[in-house]
Parts: C-alpha cells; sequence; structure tokens
C-alpha cells in the first residue's frame, strides 16, 4: 500500500490505540510531563496525541521496511550529513551510531546496513514467531546482530576493523547494572556500555536519528557531529554525556521518540516500591552514585504519581 496511506490510516490508528490501551497512555503521559515540566497540561495532551500516532503510523509502516524491495526502501531514505562516517573512515576509526529510541528506529539500522558493513546489539523477544521475524528483516541488507547476552569479543572486533555499529543504549538496565544519570534533569538508570566500547574499539560516537516524514513521503536519516572529548574513561561522565546527546536529540524530535517505553522503570521502583497512585516520597541526590546529585531533579519526580 502507498505510505502516505498507511500515514493517514496510522493516524487514525493512534487516536484509538490512545484510547483503548490505557496502561501505555499512562506511562506515556507521566514520561511527559516528567520531561516536559514547563509544558501546559494542553501542550502535554497534543504531544501525547501526536506521538501515538506516529507510533500507531510506524507499527503499520513496519511491513514495508521489512518486507519491501531494496529499491523501494532505498527510494524512501533521506541521508543527511553522511558525511561524519565517511570522515571517521578516512582516518581509520570505527564508528558507533548512538541510536535513541525513536519510533522509526529499525529504519535507520537496516538503512545503514544496505550502505556499509555494519553489527547491531538486539535483545531477544519472548514471541519467538516474533523474534524470528525481526531478526531476519533486520539482517536482511547484510547486517551482522549479536544478542545482548551473548559473547560479544567478535562485535568487538568487527568495529575494530571498521564496520558500524548500530547500538541503542536508551533502555532501563535495572539498578544492579545500572549507573545513574541525568536525562531530561532526572537520575535515569543508564547503561555504562557506550564508553567503554568507544574505549575499547577507538571508534568514532555519532548520533543517530530516524524520523518518519510528514504526510508519509519517507524517511529521515540524520548523524550528528561526533561527541567530543569521548570517552573519558570515567563511566560517570561518559554516562552523562551519552544522555545528553541522546537527549538533544529528542528534543528537536519530542513526538517521535517511544515514550511508552519504561525509560524510567527503576527510579519509580526505587521512590515508590509498593504504589503505583500515591505521591511519591521525598528522597535526597544519593541515588546517584557519583557526580553532581544537582544535575538531576529529584522534585519533578515527587510531584508526579508513579508509572507502573
Amino acid at each position: 500500500m502507498p505510505l502516505p496511506f498507511l500515514y493517514y490510516v496510522g493516524g487514525l490508528f493512534g487516536d484509538v490505540l490512545r484510547v483503548c490501551v490505557p496502561s501505555r497512555r499512562y506511562i506515556a503521559s507521566r514520561n511527559l510531563q516528567l520531561c516536559f515540566p514547563d509544558h501546559s497540561a494542553l501542550e502535554h495532551k497534543l504531544l501525547l496525541r501526536r506521538n501515538f500516532r506516529n507510533t500507531a503510523r510506524m507499527f503499520l509502516l513496519s511491513g514495508f521496511v521489512w518486507w519491501g524491495t531494496k529499491k523501494a526502501f532505498d527510494r524512501s531514505i533521506t541521508f543527511k550529513n553522511e558525511h561524519y562516517l565517511a570522515n571517521a573512515s578516512n582516518k581509520g576509526r570505527g564508528v558507533i551510531l548512538l541510536a535513541p529510541h525513536f519510533v522509526a528506529m529499525e529504519v535507520a539500522g537496516m538503512y545503514v546496513s544496505s550502505r556499509y558493513p555494519s553489527v547491531s546489539i538486539y535483545q531477544n523477544n519472548r514471541n519467538k514467531v516474533l523474534d524470528k521475524l525481526m531478526l531476519q528483516a533486520r539482517s536482511r541488507f547484510g547486517g551482522k546482530m549479536f544478542e545482548r547476552k551473548s559473547d560479544l569479543k567478535s562485535l568487538i572486533r568487527s568495529i575494530r576493523d571498521g564496520m558500524i555499529c548500530y547500538y541503542l543504549p536508551d533502555q532501563d538496565p535495572g539498578p544492579r547494572r545500572a549507573v545513574f544519570a541525568p536525562f531530561f534533569n532526572v537520575p535515569t538508570a543508564t547503561w555504562p556500555v557506550l564508553g567503554r566500547m568507544a574505549r575499547m574499539t577507538r571508534a568514532v560516537v555519532l548520533p543517530c536519528t530516524a524520523r518518519i516524514l510528514e504526510g508519509g513521503k519517507g524517511f529521515e536519516v540524520s548523524l550528528d557531529p561526533p561527541l567530543e572529548d569521548f570517552p573519558t574513561g570515567d563511566t560517570q561522565l561518559d554516562s552523562e554525556t551519552m544522555n545528553r546527546a541522546i537527549e538533544q536529540c529528542v528534543r528537536r524530535l519530542p513526538d517521535q521518540y517511544f515514550w511508552v517505553h519504561k525509560r524510567f522503570k527503576t527510579i519509580w521502583a526505587i521512590l515508590s516500591p509498593t504504589s503505583r497512585h500515591n505521591p511519591l516520597p521525598p528522597i535526597s541526590g544519593v541515588l546517584i552514585p557519583s557526580g553532581d546529585a544537582n544535575n538531576c531533579s529529584i522534585a519533578a519526580i515527587t510531584a508526579l504519581p508513579a508509572a507502573g
């Protein structure tokens, strides 16, 4: 089906999902209130509506992305700032694409793998059929996939050899493995992996965003300049730099970030371990093991009910 048609129907489907899936609406709404505390109630409502519409649009567009012809797929993509990749290659450096969880995240990873030797990390899906379909789709243009819990030595060697790594780290790792770093001024459980990978591989780190173009005119993949003075070797500082880069990407495109994801799951659980709806108790900044606690807003969290 034509992309503009799927885009239009997806908008209607998103309105239905927003009404019929209250649990995800609740999570997305609380995430938006937490990350954009200066927005009015109307601004939050409109942003939530656009976000659900874009999430549903991408769901309907996934068939085209996963199974459409390569010619049609390539024709649908606009790639901006590709010269950053060329610059890194000319210097003999590997590249890690720091990719936030935008709704069109699959598009960027697959498009890059169709143009460059690339690798990526994925997490097994509990649904075995869906897991197989997703793995086949993500690797159909030659990208090599590594499961998150597998031995990643081959991944490190691949990046050292000049392959591009498409990496999506903005997920909650749980309290045991996390570094707490500011994300939208919130102390957020963060994977402390990107800095280590960059240090082990001497790779350049480029923030990478993907978005659905207005009216279903295709997709845009865009690269930002390399992270400066990264990595430092300090896990806390590197995690803060990573979250800051992700936040900058999200602020440019807030209605296409994956807000229905429980990005603040760990911090909610720490602050309010027994109740989903009661106001959160006050807490000091000692949640951040190192670094400046003043960079994170506990007050912003305590003003909201906990998300489940």
